[in-house]
């Protein structure tokens, strides 16, 4: 019989524009130690595990309580492999010695403002629907319909040139992954022909912008620490 939930955090050490990114210090604690403190905060997991190549990662994951039932191979830790074949590695370790989940919550490590009301609010949506997967979104910040291309003679072309002059009021509201968490029901995912995430077999989950920020280069690291100090002052507040 199937057990409820576990969440699944990848973390491989080759990170090369912020090198030991998943590890660097953030506000005084290790970035990945954030994914790990609210997974086990939201109270939804049976076991946080963490999927990495990099001893000290491990060594750093299980000082914060997760598990690293196994160390992920090298031809699942180049810049190449998807995320989902690593978390599939992980899932068919664990069926291997008879651990059927029901829910899978894969978390980036690089999230430290992810909330947990969140977390749980994307359980309890997918679980109480027929939808698949669950994942975080953000609304983009300006009208897509009015962005434009720089084209090789360095000029501008809209992607859109029939809504030059449209009011962006006007315009269709559009939404983007935010890149926190990924919840799926193993049954019917397993079941389905249909694998990309934005489909209508996908319950997306509104975090606000000032929540959200991808952290890949030092630019993007500087932002999350600026984002995560005024809001935790806002909170305290």
């Amino acid at each position: 019989m199937a057990k409820n939930a576990i969440a699944i955090i990848p973390a491989r050490g080759g990170s090369k524009r912020i090198p030991r990114k998943n590890i660097k210090d953030f506000f005084g604690k290790p970035l990945i130690a954030y994914s790990i403190e609210v997974a086990f905060a939201s109270n939804l997991f049976e076991k946080v595990i963490v999927s990495t190549d990099d001893e000290e990662i491990a060594k750093i994951a299980r000082e914060h309580g997760a598990e690293v039932p196994l160390m992920r191979p090298p031809e699942l830790s180049n810049d190449f492999i998807g995320t989902q074949d690593v978390v599939n590695h992980t899932i068919n370790f664990l069926e291997s010695r008879g651990e059927y989940y029901a829910y899978i919550c894969t978390i980036y490590p690089t999230a430290p403002l992810l909330q947990k009301k969140y977390l749980i609010k994307g359980y309890n949506d997918l679980k109480n629907s027929d939808a698949h997967q669950s994942f975080s979104a953000t609304s983009m910040p300006f009208p897509i319909q009015r962005t434009f291309k720089i084209t090789k003679d360095k000029r501008c072309e809209m992607f859109t040139p029939e809504h030059c002059m449209t009011r962006s009021q006007d315009l269709e509201d559009a939404y983007q992954d935010a890149g926190q968490f990924y919840w799926e029901n193993r049954k019917l995912t397993k079941k389905s022909k249909n694998k990309m995430i934005f489909s209508d077999t996908s319950i997306p989950i509104i975090l606000p912008r000032y929540l959200v920020q991808d952290i890949d280069t030092l630019e993007d690291w500087k932002q999350a620490e600026l984002m995560y100090e005024v809001f935790n002052k806002r909170k305290k507040q």
